[in-house]
């Protein structure tokens, strides 16, 4: 049996969007600003790893959300798997921490290269195709899943 926690749906969106921004941002910025990308993405890399750690409910731009924009408009109620998201926010982590690491061993050019990929990735889970938690799914369920990509039905 999985744990499961009820967010927001709104800041739910506004965490996979913002993040989707972010790396799209530092990839943008890559030749013209390449300290501000990496820090861009050194930003992207932290608050996956906190919101790995610290869980869906308690992530940062989760509480950001809640704490503000909720509190004026609130929204439905979501929810979500906890282990598939902590799956997927650290996989976004390492993902998201590849490129950084390659910009600082000195590789910028494959660095943003794995960048576009990631932000790619990132995008179509900003808008519900969501690859991470549907592959733990699949690996929970012993590979007996379909449709590993397809759009992700809300709860």
């Amino acid at each position: 049996m999985s744990k499961t926690v009820e967010v927001s749906k709104g800041a739910f969106a506004f965490c996979r969007y913002s993040l989707a921004a972010l790396l799209w941002a530092a990839f943008f910025l890559r030749h013209s600003s390449p300290e501000i990308a990496s820090l861009l993405l050194l930003t992207v890399t932290v608050i996956l790893a906190l919101s790995a750690a610290l869980t869906v409910g308690s992530a940062p731009l989760i509480v950001l959300y809640t704490s503000t924009i909720e509190r004026l408009a609130p929204s439905a109620k979501e929810t979500l798997d906890i282990d598939a998201m902590r799956f997927a926010h650290t996989l976004g982590t390492l993902l998201v921490g590849v490129p950084l690491v390659l910009i600082y061993a000195g590789l910028p050019d494959t660095a943003w290269k794995i960048l576009l990929l990631v932000a790619v990735a990132k995008t179509a889970g900003a808008l519900g195709f969501c690859g991470a938690s549907r592959l733990y799914t699949c690996i929970r369920s012993k590979g007996s899943c379909c449709g590993f990509m397809c759009r992700c039905d809300p709860k």
